[in-house]
């Protein structure tokens, strides 16, 4: 068993973001082939990873994503489902299309490019004596509450639960696909930098810092985590060494779910 990639052709969303910008680091690292996609442009892609504008929402900008897959590599072996956007309100103030958006872009997504980019995982899992691999972004906050996260708590929640449902019936049958939801505790990236502001301007937080400061603590590790951190855990759950994973949560947060 190996956690090397070689050979992988892999698709990842949310590429311009400080988590997915480490992802497709660390996947051409490991060897993959990277298709990594996002809305706008993005300078970085280089070498092995290639980059694609991409509205994860629009079942066309998938289906060309997959057009892109088939004509040049005719499989795909890795699915990271990995864009993401939060809302930070009062949950009696939150519009209900603010709602929508968010499981929008966190749940719809991966059922429209999971859904068009089959043909391809299939034959990644034919290829690959331990299955293609599909690595849906849930987090901490779908397995724990969190106040003024409504919207995007339940959104992750689902995405666990739609891992498991997508990894079992890929099982039963027959596919060699597995499916597997990721869970990052509170990661140092502009995301989340955005959602302390937020408490700020909701009143619960006196200032950013403060903010920082007290998500760290929470953390039994003393410390929030490095996006490269989450970045390893993806090239784990698509290498042969996570070959016998599927359905499962890999939790990686410093200890914040456990207490």
């Amino acid at each position: 068993m190996t956690i090397g990639l070689e050979d992988v052709v892999a698709v990842v969303t949310g590429a311009n973001g400080g988590i997915g910008r480490e992802i497709v680091k660390a996947m051409t690292a490991a060897g993959a082939s990277v298709i990594a996609t996002d809305l706008g442009s993005n300078a970085e892609c280089t070498g092995h990873a290639h980059y694609l504008s991409h509205d994860v929402t629009k079942s066309e900008d998938w289906v060309a994503v997959g057009k892109l897959v088939e004509r040049e590599y005719g499989r795909l072996d890795a699915l990271i489902n990995n864009a993401g956007i939060s809302i930070v309100t009062k949950f009696e103030e939150t519009p209900l299309e603010q709602f929508h958006k968010v499981n929008a872009v966190n749940v719809d997504s991966v059922v429209i490019g999971t859904q068009a980019l089959m043909p391809m995982l299939l034959q990644g899992g034919k290829a690959r004596e331990s299955g293609a691999s599909i690595v849906n972004f849930s987090s901490v906050g779908g397995l724990r509450g969190a106040p003024f996260n409504a919207a995007y708590c339940t959104s992750k929640a689902a995405v666990a639960m739609l891992s498991k449902c997508m990894g079992a019936e890929f099982a039963t049958l027959g596919h060699n696909i597995r499916v597997n939801s990721l869970h990052p505790g509170g990661i140092d990236t502009g995301m989340l930098e955005g959602i302390f502001q937020r408490y700020v301007d909701l009143g619960v937080m006196p200032d950013v810092d403060t903010a920082i400061a007290g998500t760290s603590a929470r953390h039994p590790i003393g410390r929030m985590g490095r996006p490269g951190e989450i970045g390893g855990g993806v090239v784990f759950l698509c290498s042969d060494a996570a070959s016998f994973m599927t359905c499962d949560e890999l939790v990686i947060d410093g200890g914040f779910a456990s207490v």
